[in-house]
């Protein structure tokens, strides 16, 4: 995933603070948004599906903490770099405890907002490849029969092939085949290789 295609959406209510790491981060040769608020931007985040976040730790509405709490509630969280001042660096702390990626103290150096947000930028770009790849593996698993489905569980688990066999009344040689046909579905380029693709779905994967 090209870290180009991230966006950076840079969160303060103080109209002077988003032109200026607006104008910063775009010389630098990032893609940006701005939001005049933690509530405006809670409103968009859910379709945000290649991006970071720079937020102002105190905002009228809503503090940096809470808004990275709430995105976390909403199974929207992004990279997230909280830029806080001095007296501020407990709530900092809390910040990074909720999901921050980093936190900058103003008065901030350019070269340090700039190096922070690369960081966040290629975490945002690289979590988009993850993403994708396990919706590929969702979308073979889908291809599978049902027998192919019940021996590929049979293998996360850990089981032999004749404990397979033995489980669905087949031939541990039947187990073999099917085997090899859902490898060869999955994309699996070894037995570690599949299983590995299987855990990174988590519980949901359907098996």
């Amino acid at each position: 995933m090209n870290t180009a295609d991230t966006i950076v959406h840079i969160v303060d209510d103080e109209e002077a603070v988003r032109n200026s790491l607006a104008f910063l981060l775009g010389s630098a040769g990032f893609a940006v948004r701005v939001h005049e608020s933690a509530t405006a931007f809670l409103t968009v985040a859910p379709g945000i599906t290649n991006g970071c976040l720079i937020t102002d730790l105190r905002m009228p509405d809503m503090d940096g903490v809470e808004l990275l709490r709430r995105l976390t509630g909403a199974n929207a969280m992004l990279p997230a770099i909280v830029v806080t001042g001095h007296g501020d660096v407990q709530m900092a702390v809390e910040a990074m405890k909720a999901g921050a990626l980093d936190f900058i103290e103003k008065p901030f150096a350019d070269d340090v907002m700039i190096a922070s947000i690369g960081r966040a930028v290629a975490k945002a770009a690289a979590d988009v490849s993850e993403e994708t790849g396990r919706e590929q593996t969702r979308q073979r698993l889908q291809s599978l029969s049902d027998r192919e489905r019940q021996v590929l569980k049979g293998v996360v688990a850990g089981q032999a092939n004749k404990t397979i066999a033995a489980e669905h009344g087949i031939s541990p040689r039947t187990v073999e085949v099917y085997r090899a046909s859902l490898m060869g579905k999955m994309q699996a380029k070894s037995l570690p290789d599949l299983v590995r693709m299987v855990l990174d779905l988590g519980e949901g994967a359907a098996l």
